[in-house]
């Protein structure tokens, strides 16, 4: 979206009798695909040096669509409202990197003080990490369903979020 607006060619997506709604679809259906095909390259590669049995694989397909599906949202939103590339930056440096690193990615969330372990819990990123790795060794350190439902709620705030953004014009019409 970024280089469509910057290229001037973000007409070619606007101008076919597309709605709002099949815009969002194809670009947020690209972005599922896309992350989930990096994710099921990056597992059979790392396969061949670690064992990857799944514990609980339907953890892993659902946080894995809900977790790009997710990210795919954001990105179409902050396409959407960036201007040039330091925008787009300026998403991922304050928004994707500290939610993921107050996510639990790195370490479990129960060693965190008990402030910060309350506070983890209003993270959307630490349940779409949390679920997809309990897929992987069976333990999760928040509740399973509370981050599906967490998940769901994101996505639909964000899918309405970039919805509204391409049915207004909002930054891609003149």
């Amino acid at each position: 979206l970024v280089i469509s607006k910057v290229q001037g060619n973000i007409v070619d997506v606007l101008m076919p009798p597309l709605s709002p709604l099949e815009i969002y679809l194809g670009f947020a259906s690209g972005a599922v695909l896309r992350g989930l095909l990096v994710g099921v390259l990056t597992t059979f590669a790392i396969s061949f040096f670690v064992d990857m049995t799944p514990d609980v694989l339907w953890r892993i397909l659902v946080f894995g669509f809900l977790g790009t599906l997710l990210m795919g949202s954001l990105g179409i939103a902050a396409g959407i409202w960036s201007e040039k590339f330091d925008h787009i930056a300026a998403v991922t440096n304050f928004i994707v990197t500290p939610l993921t690193f107050l996510s639990g990615t790195f370490y479990s969330v129960e060693s965190l003080p008990q402030m910060w372990h309350a506070m983890t819990f209003f993270n959307p990123f630490f349940y779409m990490i949390d679920g997809f790795r309990s897929g992987f060794i069976g333990h999760a350190d928040g509740n399973v369903m509370a981050g599906i439902v967490m998940l769901c709620a994101v996505n639909v705030g964000l899918a309405a979020l970039s919805y509204a953004m391409i049915k207004t014009g909002y930054k891609i019409k003149s």
